[in-house]
């Protein structure tokens, strides 16, 4: 991350806990209060780490207050390691493919309700939501819901749910369900590494040290492989999107990547189609990743989005 991560951008400025939606979810904040609000919803089972910090510093630094948390049963937030009755991956995977009810522990609607709790504990009236992956279903189904407390939505490497669209490799999908040799933490640090250098973009990839170096700072941070699964079952158990989508008039933006093995690029271009208001950005050689030199052009096309007249033409490019 050298070419986009100097040293003296490292760190929040400020990290801390709120009360949202009866939990507590762990949050932190690039930029002043009283810059208008942009939320980074991450994508599943990745802690608010996985935006990059100079990432949300270069947003901040456009005149944005940043703030990124870590989701529901993930990194610092409250667990939920009691409660219902769940399927396990296996069993939902093959209830998936017959399109049998899957049993969760929870919903996206109710991660949804989260991300509004963390808007009402922080006292922000409306936020810019950034989605990445299953953050991006959040952010779309917060726009959808709530549309008042919405300025702007942005999906990136994300998907509508239709249904029809392609699955992602196999190959790929059985290694998501590969469970570590054991659990030291170098063991687990490298075993995540592969994992992402198999989904990761194969023209803007990180070496397997880099991403090993960062997976085992995470990694001592927090590891909390069940809440997962539990995030995993709730993104398979959602349905389409597509029609709600339909009626959302904000300002949206979808990235996604052409070369995504998880989420192929189908579900990128599904979602921007069936957004009315939607600018479409697709990279060659992008995978299911926040590739590192691409995130400077994430930050232009993100400030021009929510800095924009609102009264531009939707689809065009923002000046």
């Amino acid at each position: 991350m050298n070419e986009f991560l100097p040293p003296a951008l490292d760190g929040a400025d400020l990290a801390d806990r709120v009360e949202a939606n009866g939990l507590e979810l762990a949050y932190e904040q690039f930029g002043r209060d009283a810059d208008p609000a942009l939320i980074l919803i991450m994508g599943l089972g990745t802690q608010l780490t996985g935006w990059p910090d100079a990432f949300c510093r270069a947003l901040a630094d456009t005149g944005l207050r940043v703030i990124r948390f870590d989701n529901r049963d993930i990194g610092l937030s409250t667990k939920f390691d009691r409660g219902r009755h769940y399927d396990g991956a296996r069993k939902a995977f093959i209830k998936s493919l017959l399109r049998r009810r899957i049993r969760t522990a929870y919903t996206l609607d109710e991660m949804v309700a989260d991300t509004i709790g963390l808007l009402d504990g922080l006292g922000i009236d409306k936020a810019h939501l950034v989605g990445a992956s299953m953050g991006g279903m959040i952010a779309q189904l917060v726009t959808a819901q709530h549309p008042d407390r919405v300025a702007t939505l942005t999906s990136i490497m994300s998907t509508s749910g239709a249904r029809g669209l392609p699955r992602g490799r196999m190959k790929v999908l059985m290694r998501l369900g590969k469970a570590p040799k054991n659990n030291d933490p170098d063991t687990i640090a490298r075993h995540m590494a592969k994992t992402m250098r198999m989904i990761g973009s194969p023209e803007y990839g990180r070496s397997l040290e880099d991403w090993t170096s960062e997976i085992r700072r995470n990694v001592k941070r927090s590891h909390y492989p069940a809440g997962t699964q539990r995030q995993m079952l709730a993104v398979m158990a959602a349905p389409s999107r597509v029609a709600m989508l339909g009626e959302i008039d904000h300002p949206a933006l979808v990235i996604h990547g052409k070369a995504d093995p998880l989420l192929p690029v189908a579900h990128g271009r599904d979602t921007a189609d069936s957004l009315p208001n939607a600018r479409y950005e697709e990279i060659d050689g992008m995978g299911h990743d926040l590739p590192p030199r691409l995130l400077p052009r994430f930050v232009e096309w993100i400030a021009e989005l929510v800095h924009a007249d609102p009264s531009q033409p939707a689809g065009e490019p923002y000046i």
